[in-house]
C-alpha cells in the first residue's frame, strides 16, 4: 500500500466509526421512545419500566460521549495529517455516509 491508501483506509474506517457510532444514538432514541409509547400504549404508571428506561437513557448518554471522544480523535487525525505535511486530504465531501474521502492528489512530504 502507498501513502494515499494507508490514510484512505484509515479516514474510511474513521468515518465508518462515526457514522456507526450516530447510528447507535439514533437506534437508542428510537428505543427510548418506544419504550414510552409502549407504556402509554398499555396504559400503565410512569414507574412501570422506570429503571429500564433509565438505563437505556444512561446507554445514551455513554454513546454521546463515544461521540465526542470520535470528535476529538477525528480532529487529532487531522492535525497529525497536517504536521505530516500531507496537505489537505477531504474536499468537499457532502454526505459522509456515501462513498469515501477524495484525496487531492498531495501527498509528497514538504518542508516546514
Amino acid at each position: 500500500m502507498d501513502k494515499a491508501e494507508v490514510i484512505t483506509s484509515v479516514a474510511g474506517d474513521l468515518y465508518a466509526t462515526e457514522q456507526s457510532v450516530d447510528a447507535a444514538i439514533a437506534h437508542a432514541a428510537t428505543l427510548v421512545q418506544a419504550m414510552i409509547g409502549a407504556r402509554a400504549a398499555l396504559q400503565v404508571s410512569a414507574v412501570a419500566g422506570a429503571e429500564a428506561q433509565a438505563h437505556a437513557l444512561e446507554a445514551m448518554a455513554g454513546l454521546g460521549a463515544a461521540r465526542q471522544a470520535m470528535i476529538a480523535c477525528h480532529e487529532q487525525l487531522a492535525k497529525d495529517h497536517r504536521r505530516l505535511g500531507y496537505g489537505v486530504f477531504a474536499g468537499e465531501w457532502k454526505d459522509k455516509g456515501q462513498g469515501g474521502p477524495a484525496t487531492t492528489g498531495e501527498h509528497r512530504l514538504r518542508a516546514v
